[in-house]
């Protein structure tokens, strides 16, 4: 009998109440990446509405999105972008602050990652409140990216990130809810 890709997804992704602060329900995937047929059907979903598209790259947010977001890379033939904290790469960046729950962070990439015009897919395991992918997709604008999409193997539709993000213009594919958080 043949599993609907949720009845996958859901009973491959582990739930640890109370991480990494009270009252939290922290969605973890590693499971999910252990799981080959798991891992092997979240990557094939993500990437099949593009399917025969040229998109040049694939950007991913530290650090579960570079999983991810290497393996769809490979699977589209696509360059990879790693999307990085402040100080984490070797050479010259551009960078954009975000907002956190309490106070600012830095997230960057290298200077000449992207050219103007290139078709990008925006990649992360979850979406939750939307602050770290907004970030990254001003940073990709900023470098003149195309945004086709961006991706996520979890959505949390009450925090709202995906609306965020659609209210800049950005499709937003994701394969799996969780209500509450």
């Amino acid at each position: 009998m043949k599993s609907t890709l949720e009845e996958t997804l859901l009973s491959a992704i582990r739930t640890i109440p109370d991480y990494p602060k009270p009252g939290i329900l922290f969605r973890d995937i590693t499971t999910m990446l252990g799981d080959a047929r798991a891992f092997r059907r979240a990557v094939d979903e993500l990437v099949h509405p593009w399917a025969g598209s040229k998109i040049d790259k694939i950007a991913g947010i530290e650090a579960r999105g570079f999983i991810l977001g290497g393996a769809i890379a490979h699977q589209m033939s696509a360059g990879f972008v790693p999307i990085r904290k402040k100080g984490k790469l070797p050479h010259e960046t551009v960078r954009v602050a975000y907002s956190l729950e309490y106070g600012l962070d830095e997230m960057e990439m290298h200077k000449d990652a992207i050219a103007p015009g290139q078709r990008v897919i925006l990649v992360d395991d979850l979406i939750a409140t939307g602050g770290t992918a907004e970030a990254a997709v001003k940073l990709l604008t900023q470098m003149g990216a195309q945004i086709e999409a961006a991706c996520f193997v979890i959505d949390l539709p009450d925090l709202g990130g995906r609306a965020k993000l659609e209210a800049l213009g950005v499709s937003v594919r994701t394969l799996v809810s969780f209500d509450g958080h």
